[in-house]
């Protein structure tokens, strides 16, 4: 195939791909057999009319476009071969010509994989959270797991808040019983807020075995059938239960831990917690130090990697879901979404992760990194008991390439991370750091002498604060407005 009118513009590639006249020829007689069982032309049973007839009746042209989207495939294939760009997405053929001697051009456009310039990643400066855990920090944990270990007992006195207490109800709305308001035999936390606000009030002070009409008033976004509608629940208490909270002590200790003592168990919680204090303090430095190197490097990324990157976590969600036994759509509508607007919700943090993987794949090809062949059999042999896979099969399923790919990012993104630089303070932003050494020079005016403040005073250099240099202003991409189909599906096909 010839190919020509090779262009890149825009961070886009487009090109145009020749077919000859007899390849061109097959595809539109391929097209028409696939076609002509639907086809019913009158004077021939259906799927049986000739194609000449058809192409009389409907024009030559009529399986042109089925026939291009069948070539599209290895015309695209021949044009990359010959160009050898690297490109993103899916292409689209943004038009077709058929000429009189039959022979067929194809014109394709499709986004170039974006060209990174790198800005400084080394000895960047990031603000790293102190660690210190302090004797409250390790009570309020302990206080936590004794809370968890408590016992649930009856009592013969009237509810409180904080208790248990096991009810019956039943809820009227004019007199006549609605759905989902009758229940037997259920524990209910006072205070917890699970019903409808102003019930577990009013079952506060109420004994095992009273009864009590609960006047409720439910709230105007509540659902339809019972927004702002004033019912009575018929209420029954059948027990008051309380929670006992174990002793403190080293008995405890033992029963919920694998220590003799409580001042033994409670340096075991004091070091867990510094250990979760440290791994949250250095992911937030780590992302701090990751933020700024991908804000000092210049790169547009293509609205199509997004784009592919997006789907890839919709397929992820889709997958978890269906493991869980419910659908997509079915967990969104918890969160009052559709797929569009969760489309929308994730886009930005998909395009801040392809920022991230453009600039540690452009981190390791500067330092000009290599991947040992040990490492990657290392990775295999991680990956083969992660998954409880024979190594055969996790070689086959994922390429040498990819795991070298891979490792090169994690030296990448380590090179960022060990030679940074924690700061013991929090940054200041710009105009706070500008806004200081004013303020300075105000306080020096009031402490002058006042027989200072009638010299003349010089006029203040203008301050002439620098905007920060905008990046390359960013051309809209250029609407495609191919009237074909794109030869994206054939490609994955």
């Amino acid at each position: 195939m010839d190919i020509k009118n090779v262009k890149r513009e825009d961070g886009k590639l487009s090109f145009q791909t020749a077919v000859d006249a007899a390849s061109f020829e097959a595809a539109v007689n391929k097209a028409y057999l696939k076609a002509k069982k639907n086809i019913a032309i009158p004077g021939f049973r259906k799927g049986k009319a000739p194609r000449m007839i058809i192409e009389g009746m409907y024009g030559a042209d009529v399986f042109y476009e089925d026939a291009v989207n069948e070539l599209a495939l290895d015309a695209f294939k021949a044009g990359m071969e010959e160009v050898k760009d690297r490109t993103v997405g899916d292409p689209m053929i943004t038009n077709y010509n058929v000429a009189d001697d039959k022979t067929l051009t194809i014109d394709f456009e499709t986004a170039l994989y974006p060209e990174v310039t790198l800005g400084e990643y080394k000895g960047l400066q990031a603000y790293k959270a102190p660690v210190k855990i302090m004797a409250a920090d390790v009570n309020k944990e302990l206080e936590t797991i004794q809370k968890r270990n408590a016992r649930i007992v009856a009592v013969e006195r009237a509810a409180k808040d904080g208790d248990t207490v096991n009810i019956d109800f039943d809820g009227y709305k004019d007199g006549v019983r609605f759905d989902g308001g009758k229940a037997e035999g259920h524990d209910l936390v006072l205070g917890s807020g699970a019903f409808v606000p102003g019930f577990e009030d009013q079952i506060v002070g109420m004994k095992a075995g009273e009864e009590k009409d609960i006047d409720i008033t439910f709230p105007e976004n509540y659902h339809a059938d019972l927004a702002g509608a004033a019912v009575v629940f018929k209420v029954k208490v059948n027990e008051v239960k309380e929670s006992q909270l174990p002793a403190l002590d080293d008995e405890f200790a033992k029963d919920v831990s694998e220590f003799d003592t409580l001042k033994e168990y409670k340096a075991s919680i004091k070091k867990d917690l510094e250990t979760k204090k440290k791994d949250a303090a250095d992911s937030e430095y780590r992302n701090k130090l990751m933020a700024k190197a991908v804000e000092n490097m210049t790169v547009t990324v293509p609205a199509a990697m997004v784009d592919e990157r997006v789907d890839r976590v919709v397929a992820d969600y889709t997958r978890n879901c269906t493991a869980q036994g419910f659908t997509l759509e079915q967990y969104l509508g918890m969160m009052g979404l559709d797929e569009n607007a969760f489309r929308t919700y994730i886009r930005p943090n998909c395009e801040n992760d392809v920022k991230v993987e453009l600039l540690l794949e452009k981190v390791a090809e500067v330092e000009n990194f290599t991947i040992a062949e040990e490492d990657i059999e290392s990775e295999y042999k991680t990956a083969a008991e992660m998954y409880n896979m024979d190594v055969e099969k996790i070689k086959a399923t994922v390429a040498a390439e990819v795991i070298a790919d891979d490792l090169k990012m994690r030296k990448a993104s380590e090179l960022i991370f060990s030679t940074g630089v924690a700061l013991d303070k929090e940054e200041e932003s710009e105009a706070a750091a500008e806004e200081k050494p004013a303020a300075k020079k105000t306080a020096a005016k009031k402490t002058t002498k006042k027989a200072e403040a009638t010299a003349e005073e010089k006029p203040a250099a203008k301050k002439t604060t620098k905007k920060a240099e905008a990046s390359a202003e960013e051309k809209p991409a250029a609407k495609k407005t191919a009237t074909k189909k794109a030869a994206a599906k054939k490609t994955e096909e």
